[in-house]
């Protein structure tokens, strides 16, 4: 069982993936409950979301002495920039929880973090976003499953 829930948390953390990746494995292959892998998963992505914000705000500004490292990030920042902008002006914290929230490529706490943190988004703002985004994409993805899984065992003879 710890060794299920360490699994959960290491592919939750993984940019791109987080827990639209973590959750479907979660319930396909592990014997755990599925609301005990949506906690988990949940939890562990919010979490992530908070310590994200933060290294953006107090450490990336260490690093800026190495030219490749500056580009990088700016290049990163940049499209971040570009795919959140849209829901936050029209929507303001709301938009970037649907950001958040949507368990598509691309979207998820990462980018919603970085995409925040170049849009001057305060903590408060970020983590109740972030939260609300989180909830979102965690339900979507463990219904999605949930209602899912039985077909996928019905067509595909695990």
């Amino acid at each position: 069982m710890i060794k299920e829930i360490l699994e959960l948390i290491g592919i939750t953390l993984i940019p791109g993936l987080e827990l639209r990746a973590s959750i479907p494995y979660g319930i396909l292959q592990t014997e755990l409950h599925w609301f005990t892998i949506f906690f988990i998963c949940v939890i562990v992505n919010i979490i992530l979301g908070v310590i994200i914000y933060f290294l953006l705000d107090k450490v990336v500004h260490l690093f800026f002495f190495w030219k490749w490292f500056h580009k990088l990030y700016h290049k990163i920042v940049e499209r971040s920039q570009k795919k959140i902008q849209k829901y936050v002006d029209k929507y303001g914290t709301i938009g970037l929880a649907l950001f958040i929230g949507i368990p598509l490529p691309g979207s998820g706490v990462y980018t919603g973090a970085l995409g925040a943190y170049v849009l001057g988004f305060g903590y408060r703002r970020f983590i109740i976003a972030s939260t609300i985004g989180v909830l979102i994409a965690g339900v979507l993805v463990t219904a999605i499953m949930l209602s899912g899984n039985g077909l996928f065992n019905f067509l595909v003879k695990v």
